[in-house]
């Protein structure tokens, strides 16, 4: 093979590598596992389950995350966060007014099943807590607001992909809210936030030099490692709380089969909190631990 062909091939890894952490095949879990959370708790409870209704909600919120995503980057590319970002969709295509477009089609089509499922049942309330979970959404990086900058990104993350879009899986199924709906989606919401929270230790920098007062800015890399772990430890002792409470079935202590990874996300962070590049990958630990406790959380309700 000859020192050209070994470039171009390392050239094509490399690009396929960008291109893969551009498109964040895991924050798709958010789109997921909320939906997921909700239609159990309602199954847990009412025995029901309405599989049309559950596949095009799934498929809806993975568009609007691709929304979500998409918008971002042309919001990040404006204000000059993502200078050195060199897997932002918008670096990679160079045509920041496509990207927006297209997000916006994401939006549109994730909208026309959400509308589909409120003319199955006759009630729009789905669609307004989805068009808030949205507005909330766009609030985090779009303009005027851009509320993100100012560190109010987890809080939005919590009620958008916690009581939101959990409470409205739960409705979906039946045209109801309950306690135990309002509880998973606290849990749900948590372990979300704890991604985003993880993902601003190794850019404090640029974070700084654009203005965005990310709460490990405010608080220092130090201060923060120490709520990530308040943070995971308030996922279990919220679900030990709330199963003796009544408001979870006892089987939902499944969960602490993931403490390992809590374990290994706090002890991460807590080891490599001031060296950006070691800490990184903080907000993949942050992911593996959303995903397997919340799938063991919702495999605790649906057999209950």
């Amino acid at each position: 093979m000859t020192t050209n062909q070994v470039k171009s091939e390392n050239l094509n890894i490399s690009s396929r590598k960008l291109w893969l952490a551009a498109i964040k095949p895991p924050i798709y879990s958010v789109a997921v596992i909320p939906i997921l959370a909700g239609t159990a708790v309602a199954f847990a409870e009412t025995r029901n389950f309405t599989p049309n209704i559950c596949f095009t909600f799934l498929g809806s919120a993975i568009l609007i995350i691709a929304w979500l995503n998409l918008s971002n980057d042309v919001f990040d590319a404006d204000t000059g966060i993502d200078v050195n970002k060199a897997h932002s969709v918008v670096n990679l295509t160079g045509n920041q007014s496509l990207i927006f477009w297209l997000s916006n089609l994401c939006l549109l089509l994730g909208f026309c099943g959400i509308a589909l499922i409120c003319w199955w049942q006759k009630d729009w309330m789905v669609f307004n807590l989805i068009l808030l979970c949205c507005a909330l959404g766009y609030s985090y990086q779009g303009p005027p607001f851009r509320f993100g900058y100012l560190g109010l990104g987890e809080i939005i993350c919590f009620f958008t992909f916690g009581p939101g879009a959990v409470s409205a899986a739960y409705y979906s199924q039946t045209h109801n809210f309950s306690l135990a709906c309002w509880a998973v989606a606290t849990l749900i919401g948590i372990s979300t936030s704890i991604i985003l929270f993880c993902s601003h230790f190794h850019q404090v920098e640029d974070d700084l030099a654009a203005g965005k007062r990310s709460p490990i800015v405010r608080l220092g890399t130090a201060r923060g490692a120490k709520v990530l772990a308040i943070l995971t430890i308030s996922i279990y002792l919220g679900t030990t709380i709330l199963s003796i409470l009544g408001y979870l079935p006892q089987t939902t202590w499944l969960i602490f089969a993931s403490l390992p990874i809590a374990f290994q996300l706090v002890n991460h962070v807590a080891q490599y909190h001031d060296s950006p590049q070691k800490v990184s990958n903080s907000k993949f630990i942050a992911v593996n631990l959303y995903l397997v406790s919340s799938t063991l959380l919702i495999t605790g309700l649906v057999i209950s």
